[in-house]
């Protein structure tokens, strides 16, 4: 009976680290955008590249951001597996001084929340 109730919780214990390893997985370029000097009033539009790298269509749930001047979009329709998919950021380019902002993506990857960040400093129109 003992041996019995071993063999069962070590393949039971085999089918959650396998079931662990199917699924979506989200692997992005990079996690942080450095804008570098940019003028005030510039493009603030930025792009984080990801690839689904999982077996799973990842969806992306929410992605938000530590402040309303740091606008994100998240692809609508699931990302399926082996393809790549992006996360539009809007940040607001008349406020000047340096950036650090943090976005969240939230999704259904094996690591579910993942944090990406902006960097950079706008300056005045007359350099300072």
């Amino acid at each position: 009976m003992k041996k019995l109730v071993l063999v069962l919780f070590i393949g039971l214990l085999g089918f959650g680290l396998t079931a662990q390893e199917n699924g979506a997985k989200i692997k992005f370029k990079t996690d942080t955008v450095d804008y570098g000097e940019i003028a005030k009033g510039s493009d603030g539009l930025r792009v984080f590249e990801f690839t689904n790298t999982g077996t799973a269509p990842l969806i992306i749930s929410k992605v938000s951001s530590t402040c309303g001047c740091t606008i994100p979009k998240k692809p609508e329709a699931p990302i399926l597996p082996g393809k790549t998919g992006e996360i539009q950021v809007k940040y607001d380019t008349n406020r000047v001084g340096p950036i650090r902002k943090a976005i969240t993506v939230i999704s259904n990857a094996d690591t579910p929340t993942v944090v990406l960040k902006l960097k950079g400093e706008i300056k005045a129109a007359d350099g300072k």
